[in-house]
């Protein structure tokens, strides 16, 4: 549409189903790359990506032309298509059900791509959960704990 710019930046968080730990530092360049082409695929630009064992991180200049419901419903389905074609792990892979999507200004896009270039160190001291709540709870996103995270007794 003429005369509509944006300056979308979105980080995006999605943990392994029961937040396993199967992504392994072998494979875990191939799924980046393949995350990569997704988000390029669809229009948007990858500013920075990057996983620990049990989830990814990304950080995406978005085109409204695509929702954001939508353009993760293509990441997780199609990346989980790719690991489980490519036999990457020894069972069959998926992601959590959900996914968190936040907002950030421009100023904001160097300290939050610094952020997830840093996941392994960062969670040397930190569990995923704990990064996820804290992350809400900075975001001032209301939830339900109930709802949060998928556990093996669900």
């Amino acid at each position: 549409m003429p005369n509509t710019y944006t300056q979308l930046y979105i980080h995006c968080i999605f943990a392994v189903k029961y937040r396993e730990a199967l992504i392994k530092p072998e494979w875990e360049d191939r799924l980046q790359k393949y995350i990569t082409s997704i988000v390029q695929n669809n229009g948007h630009k990858l500013l920075a990506i990057n996983n620990v064992s049990d989830h990814v991180h990304i950080l995406i200049g978005l085109n409204p032309t695509q929702s954001i419901s939508e353009l993760m419903r293509l990441v997780k389905g199609d990346s989980s298509e790719f690991i489980n074609k490519e036999k990457l792990t020894t069972r069959k892979f998926n992601w959590q059900s959900g996914y968190g999507a936040f907002t950030n200004s421009k100023s904001q896009i160097d300290s939050v791509a610094k952020y997830i270039l840093n996941q392994k160190e960062h969670h040397l001291k930190r569990t995923f959960k704990e990064e996820y709540l804290t992350i809400l709870k900075d975001y001032d996103v209301d939830y339900n704990d109930q709802y949060v995270f998928e556990d093996l007794l669900d």
